[in-house]
Order: C-alpha cells, then structure tokens, then sequence
C-alpha cells in the first residue's frame, strides 16, 4: 500500500486514540459532558424560578444572563458530546514550563489551602481587610516570596484597596471589622 493511502486511511493525531483505549474509558470527556449540563440545566432552573417584582421586569431583567449563561452551557454540552462520541479527544496538556512527571508539591497545596481556610475563618471575626490581607501574604508565602516587610504590606494595601472597592464604590457589603471605623 502506498504510503499517500495509508495517510489517508489513519485518523487525524488529535482525534486517534491513544494507548488503544476502549470502551468508556476512551469516552471519559462524556464525563465532563455530563457536568456541564448538569450545570446547564440548575442553572437554568434557578434562573426560571427566581422571583422578581413586577420594578424588576423590562425587556432586561435579573433573570436574562443566568438564562443565557444556563443555555450556553446546555449548547457546550451536546456539541462536546457529539464530538466525543465521533472520535473526538482532547488535546493533552503540554504546559509551558511544567514537566509533569515531576511529583506534586504538596508543602505549597496546603499553604494554600490553610492561607484560604484561614480567610474563610476570620472573615466574620476581624473583617474582609484583615483576613484578605493574610490570605494574600499566606500565598505569597506558600509561592516562595520571603521578603517579610514588602509581603504583609502589598497584601495590606491590596485587601484594602479590595475592600474598598466592593464596599464604597460598587455598594457590595463586605464585612469591615475593626477597620470599619476607621475607614
């Protein structure tokens, strides 16, 4: 057989199987799109029951973007779908500079992931400045930055920059804490 035949024989690289992989273990992504129209559709039903009043109502109300976004995401799921069930993979990860056979470091996840829980903890006792500005300098310290004077005030100035922000200038209440009276 000539060699332009066996090119046109061979699926393309992105939809072959890899590994020779069968049955549903080469339909994984069907996985994701069950996800996502699981998504679709409490999206979706969370948006068609909200209640509104009739000052809400005009041709744009609250309910127009959960709507959208809801349908979308119904839209994505049968395309992915489609696509996996005719041979479609995908690509796998190249990273920019990750060498995936090098092991998790599992000291930074859990930095992280205290800096985040500590956030979650202190919000309600110290207020969105505080606990925002040791969630900031916990990553900061988790993703190796030691400088121990330049860290806790960029995470300072951040979260109240943040806090701010979303209290003042766009009206969302964020809990202030003790600073609540000073700002």
């Amino acid at each position: 057989m000539s060699a332009r035949m066996a090119t046109l024989e061979s699926p393309e690289p992105s939809k072959r199987r890899e590994g020779g992989a069968t049955g549903w273990r080469s339909r994984a992504e069907l996985g994701i799109c069950v996800l996502l129209f699981a998504l679709g559709v409490l999206v979706l039903t969370d948006a068609l029951t909200m209640p509104t009043d009739f000052t809400q109502r005009g041709p744009i109300g609250p309910k127009a973007m959960p709507v959208v976004v809801g349908s979308l995401l119904l839209l994505v799921s049968v395309l992915l779908a489609r696509d996996v069930l005719r041979g479609g993979r995908g690509a796998a990860e190249a990273g920019e500079d990750v060498d995936l056979r090098t092991p998790t470091d599992w000291r930074t996840v859990l930095l992280l992931a205290g800096a985040f829980l500590a956030n979650a903890a202190l919000i309600d006792l110290v207020g969105f400045p505080i606990s925002s500005a040791v969630l900031f300098w916990g990553a900061c310290y988790a993703l190796g930055s030691r400088n121990l004077v330049r860290d806790p005030l960029v995470a300072a100035v951040v979260a109240v920059l943040t806090w701010v922000l979303f209290n003042e200038l766009l009206g969302v209440p964020l809990p202030g804490g003790p600073l609540m009276e000073v700002l």
